[in-house]
Order: C-alpha cells, then sequence, then structure tokens
C-alpha cells in the first residue's frame, strides 16, 4: 500500500494531538493528511513527520477531496453532524465520542476484544468510553472461559479523562470545570446525573460493555470517580462467574491476551499504577485475588493511560483494521 488519506477532526486538541503521535509512532501508512479544528483553531499549524500542516475549519465541504479515513475527536454533537457528511462521500469514520456508541447497527470496537463485528459495509465506527476499553481486554478471554455472571466496576479517573480543562483544575488548584476541587479530592461525579441516580458515565460502562462482549444478560453496576491524577484511569472490577475456576488458569488466560500486561504472578507489591503506564499503549492487570465472599468471584485492578488506550490508540488500531477495506 503505498498510503492512504487521512483526516484528523479536532486536530488541536488533546486526543487530536495524540492521535498524531500515535499515527506516527505505528508508521500508520499516510500519503495525504488534513488537519481540521473548530473556526477558533483554524489557521494554527500542526508539526507532524518533519512537516508543517495548516489547521482548516471543519465545514461541510471538508470532505470534498479524496479522504479514505477519518479521525474524529471533537465531541458528541460535532460527530452527529458530520460523521454522516463523511460517511456519505466514502469516508470510514472512527469517532472518539460517544455519540454512536449504542447505536445498534454501528460497531462499538476495541481490536483485541471483537474485530470480528467490523465489516466492509461499516463506515462510522464509535470507539468506545475510555474505562471501558481498558476494562473489556481482560474481561473477554474471563468471560469466554467461565461466564461472566456480574460485573462491579470502581473507577479511579484522571483529570485528562475531562480535557485539558480538567487538567487545568487540578494544576491551577481552580473550580474553572469542575463543581469542587479536585486538588487532594476524588469527585464520585463524571458525566450528568440521570433519573435513576447514576450517572452518564456509569451507564456508559454498562451498556458498553454488555455491547462489546456480545452479552445483554450479564448484570453490571458501575461507580466512577474522577481523582487527582493527570493520565490513567484506574479500574476496580469485582467478577462473579458462572463456573468454578482456579489462579493459576486465570493468569494463563490473561497473560495470553495481547496488549496486556500481566502484575503480580511473583511479587504482591508488583502491581499497576498510573504513574507507571503514562504514555504507554498497553492494557496492566494486576491485584488478582480471589473474592471469597461469593461463589467464584474474582477480583482485578486494571490501569492503563486514558488518553492512548482509552482514546487514540485505540481509535488508530480501529483505522490499522480499516486498512483492509480500502
Amino acid at each position: 500500500m503505498n498510503g492512504i488519506n487521512v483526516a484528523i477532526v479536532g486536530a488541536t486538541g488533546l486526543v487530536g494531538q495524540t492521535f498524531l503521535k500515535v499515527l506516527e509512532e505505528r508508521n500508520f501508512p499516510i500519503k495525504e493528511l488534513y488537519c481540521f479544528a473548530s473556526s477558533r483553531s483554524a489557521g494554527k499549524t500542526i508539526e507532524f513527520k518533519g512537516k508543517t500542516y495548516v489547521v482548516e475549519e471543519l465545514t461541510e465541504q471538508s470532505f470534498d477531496r479524496e479522504i479514505d479515513i477519518a479521525l474524529f475527536s471533537a465531541g458528541g454533537g460535532i460527530s452527529k453532524k458530520f460523521a454522516p457528511i463523511a460517511a456519505s462521500k466514502g469516508v470510514r469514520v472512527v469517532d472518539n465520542s460517544s455519540a454512536w456508541r449504542m447505536e445498534a447497527e454501528i460497531p462499538l470496537i476495541v481490536p483485541e476484544v471483537n474485530p470480528h463485528v467490523l465489516s466492509h459495509n461499516d463506515y462510522i465506527i464509535s470507539n468506545p468510553n475510555c474505562s471501558t476499553i481498558q476494562s473489556v481486554v481482560p474481561l473477554k478471554v474471563l468471560h469466554e472461559a467461565f461466564g461472566i455472571k456480574r460485573i462491579v466496576y470502581s473507577t479511579y479517573q484522571a483529570v485528562s479523562g475531562s480535557g485539558v480543562k480538567g487538567l487545568h483544575d487540578l494544576e491551577a488548584g481552580t473550580t474553572e470545570f469542575y463543581p469542587y476541587p479536585i486538588v487532594g479530592n476524588c469527585l464520585p461525579h463524571i458525566d450528568v446525573f440521570l433519573d435513576n441516580g447514576y450517572t452518564k458515565e456509569e451507564v456508559k460502562m454498562i451498556e458498553e460493555t454488555k455491547k462489546i462482549l456480545g452479552d445483554q444478560n450479564i448484570k453490571i453496576t458501575a461507580t466512577t470517580v474522577r481523582v487527582p491524577v493527570k493520565y490513567g484511569h484506574s479500574v476496580s472490577m469485582n467478577l462473579e462467574f458462572e463456573r468454578e475456576f482456579e489462579l493459576e488458569e486465570v493468569y494463563r488466560l490473561l497473560q495470553s491476551v495481547d496488549g496486556l500486561v500481566v502484575h503480580g504472578h511473583e511479587n504482591s507489591l508488583d502491581y499497576p499504577m498510573p504513574i507507571d503506564v503514562e504514555g504507554h499503549n498497553e492494557v496492566h492487570v494486576g491485584r488478582i485475588r480471589r473474592d471469597f465472599s461469593v461463589d467464584s468471584g474474582l477480583n482485578l485492578w486494571v490501569v492503563a493511560d486514558n488518553i492512548r488506550k482509552g482514546a487514540a490508540t485505540n481509535t488508530v488500531q480501529i483505522a490499522e483494521l480499516l486498512l483492509d477495506y480500502l
């Protein structure tokens, strides 16, 4: 392949900038690169592989040119408006917002988990929620082996999940974005509250997990918490299986998963932390132990860089899968 034409929508944002880093690191076969953003960012310049690119304002005419794949990270409203426009012109869109995730006809992809649901007919593909992505990477093999009956998620999510505004509140000690101080604090509140008392983030994790694992019968609950960490989401997962298991078999299965780093088999002090995963693309799992309070219960601690695997890296991995359809 001589290269394909790629567009970045939201090129000046935190995830958009990381798209470019990951594309370069993975030597994605780019022939022409187009960078789009809002009118406020139009005219700015971006460096990529030694070349300078001028950011263009995203308009309804932006895709009236030869573009093969567009990576979107500009918010749900932008994705709802512009992804169908791009798709109608033959562009395959990988969208990082929540706009399309729960649409039945839109594939929701984690390449280590469900690449098989992609088809030649898919022109809008959704990237899951950051915490969901890192959670389902270890869950797939365990579900196939033992049948997951129930999941209890508790997340500890970095402020970069809120973008530059969240980072600013942590670094400057302000409450310009969050309703309460994040410095030295934990906020059990990510996204908006729903009528049932859950936040939208919690419902995203519940519903997306079922869709990605292809099983609507798993019982799932979640509590999502923002913590004063810059990069790296952590998820405590309590699992209850349909069938009995041995811990050695759990370790063996997890060690077989591409992109998953397993900790703690030989040393209990070997567990993953956000400070260690920042800037890395892999998902890390540790604190693997039985839950003795229920039959066939297991606890896991899963950590990943939310801007990398939780957003940009997973999106680029999906784009790599799409190369087979171009």
